[in-house]
């Protein structure tokens, strides 16, 4: 039988949407049987933890550098070299952005949207919308990652298909009630350790309805499964960044950190670890 009973809703976002398609077997554990489990996700494991800590100080300092707390008081706070490097970069190079953060718009920072596809709920946390309303509307995502992957990788990822397209369905309070066209629509991955090189996406209508089109099949899919055990994924790189490598027998040891910082390796493995702890909701 299915593994959801008919009068289940499930919620999903872009993370659990990517395990999904990464591995069914990992989205099965975490999401559906909420499975802890003790596997490093890389080594070493204090250098591992103090980068996700970081990112979520990160996340923060410009949330509330975007609610308007002056930057001097929030640079006061910085203790960690990594992190002041990070902050710097924001604050000098924000106008890399053009007129996303160059000149006045509406901001909503860490805001929540979401809509129902196919009897479900699909989610989305932004770090940061930028509206125009009428005009144009900027998600803004901030990367703390070692790396700066390739623009097709990003292009393939969820959160880059989810993102515009929840805006789209879900964000016409933020356009004076009247929805956003995808043409409006632009989706900015700006990193922490490239501060010069965003990626941008601008959304186009036919992206739109193919998106709508892939999220659909997509939840069909998970809500109709009938497996007891979900399939493992047969890309088994996939498997040295993940949680649950060593109870799913695809190794004992977590894959390295500084592997994580070889330059290219996305384009070799599809291989991408983001350090950002800013929590997302799923289900």
């Amino acid at each position: 039988m299915p593994i959801t009973p008919a009068n289940t809703v499930l919620t999903l976002s872009q993370s659990s949407l990517q395990d999904y398609v990464d591995c069914p077997r990992r989205f099965q554990l975490r999401y559906l049987q909420r499975l802890a489990w003790p596997a490093l996700e890389a080594e070493p494991a204090l250098e591992f933890e103090k980068q996700l800590q970081l990112g979520t100080i990160y996340h923060r300092l410009i949330q509330q550098h975007q609610v308007g707390i002056p930057s001097d008081h929030l640079s006061a706070t910085i203790d960690d070299e990594t992190l002041q490097l990070w902050w710097q970069n924001y604050i000098s190079h924000a106008q890399t952005l053009g007129d996303v953060l160059g000149v006045p718009g509406l901001r909503y920072p860490e805001i929540i949207l979401s809509a129902d596809l196919e009897g479900h709920h699909l989610i989305a946390k932004y770090d940061l919308l930028v509206t125009h309303p009428g005009q144009k509307a900027t998600i803004i995502d901030w990367k703390t990652s070692l790396k700066r992957p390739a623009r097709q990788w990003l292009a393939d990822r969820l959160q880059t298909r989810l993102y515009p397209y929840l805006l789209v369905r879900a964000g016409a309070h933020l356009n004076n009630g009247k929805v956003w066209l995808p043409g409006e629509v632009e989706l900015v991955y700006w990193f922490a350790n490239y501060p010069a090189e965003p990626v941008r996406f601008q959304y186009r209508p036919q992206s739109f309805k193919e998106d709508e089109q892939y999220l659909a099949s997509l939840i069909r899919e998970i809500s109709l499964r009938q497996e007891d055990t979900f399939p493992l994924t047969s890309q088994e790189v996939h498997c040295r960044y993940c949680t649950y490598h060593s109870l799913c027998e695809r190794g004992s040891k977590a894959g390295s950190l500084q592997e994580l910082g070889v330059a290219g390796e996305e384009d070799q493995f599809d291989l991408f670890i983001d350090f950002e702890q800013i929590p997302e909701i799923e289900f």
